[in-house]
């Protein structure tokens, strides 16, 4: 796991998701999953392009059981965009960067 951004579980996922006062993209993921690799670098992108704008977090579902069912995960990775304490919208799988910055910006747009 890239060091751009931290990892959250359930004993921080409160304060560091649902009570930051930035959006924060939430990336639920799994060490064995080879899509969650294949989509780890375009999340340490907008991990670096964001760090202004946005708060970037993962959640290793394995080890955060609670959390993963608690948000429906049934296919990782899953990557949502939390605001103001909700899940706003979200990318399940293996998406381009452009498909991830499209939903980035449209929510900071209607900050």
């Amino acid at each position: 796991m890239n060091e751009k951004y931290n990892a959250v579980n359930e004993d921080t996922f409160q304060e560091e998701v649902l009570n930051s006062d930035i959006p924060v993209l939430v990336d639920f993921w799994a060490a064995w999953c080879g899509p969650c690799r294949m989509v780890s670098p375009i999340i340490d992108q907008l991990a670096a392009e964001y760090k202004d704008k946005i708060k970037v977090v993962k959640v290793n579902v394995d080890e955060n059981p609670r959390l993963a069912s608690e948000y429906d995960i049934m296919s990782i990775p899953s990557i949502f965009l939390f605001k103001d304490g909700r899940k706003v919208d979200g990318i399940i799988g293996v998406r381009s960067k452009q498909l991830f910055e499209e939903m980035i910006n449209k929510h900071l747009k209607m900050a």
